[in-house]
């Protein structure tokens, strides 16, 4: 699209005409070396650090004790629509800051920054997923309009590199126009998710491991939406990535 390379253009005139800073918090570039993707040493420390115990399945943090086998209490029984659950970190502090700049205008660059970091920090734990294809979810065509980019598919694509796999933005398409995910439920927000996908007619996921890749989950409604949708298609298993889990 052709937005998208007028965003990046005036992105890099930007950077030529004032200080390089931090994509997250601003600080203004003075040591190269304190650097790294784009982020100071402290954000990048800070989105970097998730040393809290998690469910595997729904990505939740969990208490130090926690029997995770099957599941947490949150997500024990339920039907996911996925396997699993990669995350960087949880959705607060610096890595909610970066979340959200990636949402606006100018986040293209700043979304596939966060995508080689997500790389670096997590690729032991991407690459155990034996996963085939990346696939981004999709925003509906008037919010990428509006937004200039797809912030899910500058990670799927940073992801899709360092794992040395396929990437397939164009495999999953967003055919209906949902609100933005601010019901108060689990249950409002799958209803108001369903039927919101579609596999691309001609796109081979038959039998495939498929990443899904997203900035950030709250309940699942969204990546469960969207892994039964490639599974109805054929999918074998889809292992869900995302930044930040609420």
């Amino acid at each position: 699209m052709w937005r998208h390379g007028l965003i990046h253009l005036v992105h890099g005139l930007t950077e030529l005409v004032f200080p390089k800073a931090c994509l997250i918090c601003d600080v203004a570039e003075t040591d190269l070396g304190q650097f790294r993707h784009g982020l100071c040493i402290d954000c990048h420390r800070a989105v970097t650090t998730d040393l809290r115990p998690l469910c595997p399945r729904c990505g939740l943090t969990v208490g130090p004790h926690t029997d995770v086998a099957d599941g947490c209490i949150s997500c024990r029984g339920m039907s996911l629509g996925f396997e699993s659950v990669i995350r960087l970190g949880p959705y607060e502090n610096r890595l909610r800051e970066a979340v959200l700049r990636m949402k606006s205008g100018f986040g293209a660059t700043l979304a596939e920054m966060m995508g080689r970091v997500f790389w670096e920090t997590a690729c032991d734990r991407l690459r155990s997923t034996k996963t085939e294809v990346v696939v981004p979810i999709p925003l509906h065509w008037r919010r990428e309009w509006n937004r200039g980019h797809n912030q899910a598919a500058a990670l799927g694509e940073e992801l899709a590199k360092g794992l040395g796999i396929a990437f397939s933005p164009g495999h999953l398409r967003r055919v209906r126009y949902t609100p933005q995910q601010v019901q108060p439920s689990a249950a409002a927000r799958r209803e108001n998710i369903r039927g919101a996908f579609r596999v691309r007619r001609g796109a081979n996921v038959s039998r495939k491991r498929i990443l899904l890749v997203d900035d950030v989950m709250t309940t699942g409604s969204t990546a469960g939406e969207a892994a039964r949708t490639l599974k109805q298609a054929g999918a074998d298993v889809v292992i869900v990535a995302v930044l930040a889990r609420r």
